[in-house]
C-alpha cells in the first residue's frame, strides 16, 4: 500500500481531461486519433471488439504502438477482463514488446484489490523477464457492484495506479439499473416535491450516478490518483454532455472517457479552468501569501473566508492551468 508521503514521487503529472477509445478492430482510424487534441488514447480491446476479432486487434494495437507518432499524448491500452481467455495474451503480447511508448494498461471490471494484485504480480514477473525499463501504469474501471464497494482498497492497492475510472454502462447492468443510456440521465429517476393545494406538482431529476461518482472520485483523491468519469453514449446530444461533464468537474474529476472525436474539444474546455477560476485562484494566492507575512491564518475578500482550504483548492486550480500550459509548448 501506498503512504501519503511517497504518492507524489508514484503519479506521473499527466493531462487528463479527454480519453478517446479507440477500438483496437478499426485501425483505420488510428492516425486520425494520433491527430487529434485528446490528452489521453486507450486502443481498445475490449469491449468494443468483437469476440472473433479479438486476436486481429490486439495485432494491429501492437503494431499501432511501434508505429504510429503518438506526439505528446498519453497512451494505454484496454486488455480485456481478467475472466476472459484473452487477458493473459493481452498482457504478455503488451509487455514482451514494450518500446517505450505506451504508458498505461486499463484493467476493467476491477472487483477487489487481488484483481489488481494479481495483475502487478504478472507484470513485474514479465517486466523482469524482458528487461523492460519504463514501468508500466495501471488504469482502473470500477464498473461493478463490488467493484464499487470495494474501491477504496482497489485505489491503494499499488504503487503502479495512476487512475480510478468509471464504467456506467456494465456498473447499470451489474446493479440492475433500468437505463440503457450510457453515462446519460433517467427520465424517471427523481422525485415530485410536495403536494401543495391543487398546483401542479414539479417533477426534480435526480443524477442516477451521483453515489458512485462520488465513492470514486473521493478513493482517487484519498490516494492522489486521476479520476475520470464515464463516456457520454449519445455523442451528438452536446447539451447533455456538457451538462453531466460540468457537474463531474464540479466534483473533482480530472476529465472524461470519450466514444467520439466530437467530445474531445468539449471535454479539454470543461475539465479546463476558466479565465475567472484562474484569476479568482491567483489573486487569492496573492491575498493570502501578503496576510501570511503579517501572521494572520484566515482573511475575508468580498464577504468570503480564505483559509488554508481555499489555499489548496486555489493551487490546485493554478496547477492545472500551469499542465495545460506545458502541453501546449510541448
Amino acid at each position: 500500500m501506498k503512504n501519503q508521503a511517497d504518492i507524489k514521487k508514484i503519479i506521473p503529472l499527466r493531462l487528463n481531461r479527454s480519453e478517446l477509445a479507440v477500438p483496437g478492430s478499426r485501425p483505420e482510424i488510428f492516425e486520425k486519433a494520433a491527430a487529434s487534441k485528446s490528452d489521453a488514447i486507450f486502443l481498445d480491446l475490449e469491449d468494443s471488439v468483437a469476440v472473433e476479432k479479438k486476436n486481429k486487434a490486439r495485432e494491429n494495437t501492437l503494431d499501432a504502438i511501434r508505429n504510429i507518432n503518438w506526439k505528446n499524448k498519453t497512451l494505454s491500452v484496454r486488455v480485456n477482463p481478467m475472466d476472459t481467455i484473452f487477458f493473459k495474451k493481452d498482457i504478455e503480447k503488451l509487455i514482451g514488446f514494450n518500446n517505450q511508448k505506451l504508458d498505461l494498461i486499463m484493467l476493467p471490471k476491477v472487483n477487489s484489490e487481488k484483481d489488481v494484485m494479481k495483475l502487478e504480480k504478472i507484470v513485474n514477473r514479465l517486466e523482469n523477464l524482458y528487461k523492460v525499463k519504463k514501468k508500466i501504469g495501471f488504469e482502473l474501471i470500477i464498473e461493478t457492484a463490488q467493484g464499487l464497494i470495494n474501491v477504496n482498497k482497489i485505489a491503494s492497492s499499488s504503487n503502479r495506479i495512476e487512475s480510478l475510472h468509471f464504467g456506467a454502462a456494465d456498473f447499470a447492468a451489474s446493479i440492475g439499473a433500468k437505463t440503457m443510456s450510457i453515462g446519460g440521465t433517467h427520465n424517471d429517476y427523481g422525485t415530485l416535491n410536495s403536494i401543495s393545494g391543487k398546483k401542479k406538482r414539479n417533477f426534480f431529476l435526480n443524477d442516477i450516478w451521483q453515489v458512485a461518482l462520488f465513492n470514486i472520485v473521493v478513493a482517487a483523491k484519498a490516494n492522489g490518483l486521476r479520476a475520470i468519469d464515464c463516456p457520454y453514449g449519445d455523442f451528438n446530444d452536446n447539451e447533455g454532455f456538457k451538462a453531466l461533464a460540468k457537474s463531474s468537474y464540479s466534483l473533482g474529476f480530472d476529465g472524461k472517457m470519450l466514444i467520439h472525436p466530437k467530445q474531445i474539444e468539449l471535454s479539454n474546455k470543461i475539465f479546463s479552468p476558466t479565465k475567472k477560476e484562474l484569476n479568482d485562484a491567483k489573486e487569492m494566492l496573492k491575498i493570502i501569501k501578503k496576510s501570511a507575512k503579517s501572521g494572520k491564518g484566515a482573511i475575508a475578500i468580498n464577504g468570503k473566508l480564505l483559509d488554508i482550504v481555499t489555499i489548496k483548492q486555489a493551487k490546485n486550480i493554478v496547477e492545472l492551468n500551469n499542465k495545460i500550459l506545458l502541453k501546449k509548448n510541448d
